[in-house]
């Protein structure tokens, strides 16, 4: 696998964990306990996902991230809680894809993961919160089932096809980038807007 490969897998595993860290962790130890997911020799560390107890783990807080993220406000809560969670985890999954015989590779891998889940997580929070502007919880459901899908259907992806995933990565480094550029503006127009002439103040 060329260094492209890898750099490509952390960036888009980085990424998606940004959204769904518990959701990421057990689809792929799940994925590779089933054999469905080839894993090659040089991602071997990765073998820690299939443990038992880190399943189970990531499989209760994938359940209960499913809920509260459909949940208006309550999402944004969740949100809340884990700006440091997601990061942490998504750096620690990407340090887990490179060469363990490489430090220089390892910092950077570290550095870059955290750096990446931590733009995915803002750019969700923050058109999240946008959403919870709305008076309808409908939003809410569509908005965090489109996360789940496309979170298990690019992790798949970003993992069958090593070649692609550096694509991904640009695409959802691309949407994430377009989200905060979004929200800003709602935020913006909804809580900033300047006042009509003639007006009172």
């Amino acid at each position: 696998m060329g260094i492209m490969e890898i750099i490509g897998i952390a960036g888009s595993v980085s990424l998606l964990s940004g959204w769904r860290l518990y959701l990421c962790v057990f689809a792929t130890g799940l994925a590779m306990r089933l054999d469905a997911l080839p894993v090659p020799e040089h991602l071997a560390s990765l073998a820690v996902l299939e443990n038992p107890w880190v399943m189970g783990i990531a499989a209760f807080g994938a359940l209960a991230e499913f809920f509260a993220d459909k949940v208006m406000w309550l999402d944004s809560a969740w949100d809340t809680i884990h700006t440091l969670v997601r990061p942490v985890g998504g750096a620690l999954l990407a340090l887990a894809i490179v060469d363990p015989s490489d430090p220089a590779m390892q910092v950077v891998a570290f550095l870059l993961g955290g750096g990446a889940s931590f733009l995915a997580h803002g750019g969700k929070a923050s058109a999240r919160a946008v959403v919870n502007t709305s008076p309808e919880p409908v939003s809410n459901v569509m908005a965090s089932t489109t996360e789940d899908v496309a979170t298990i259907g690019l992790l798949w992806l970003a993992y069958e096809y090593p070649v692609a995933a550096g694509v991904i990565a640009l695409v959802l480094l691309g949407l994430v980038v377009w989200l905060l550029l979004w929200a800003r503006r709602v935020i913006k127009r909804l809580f900033f807007r300047a006042p009509k002439v003639g007006s009172p103040p």
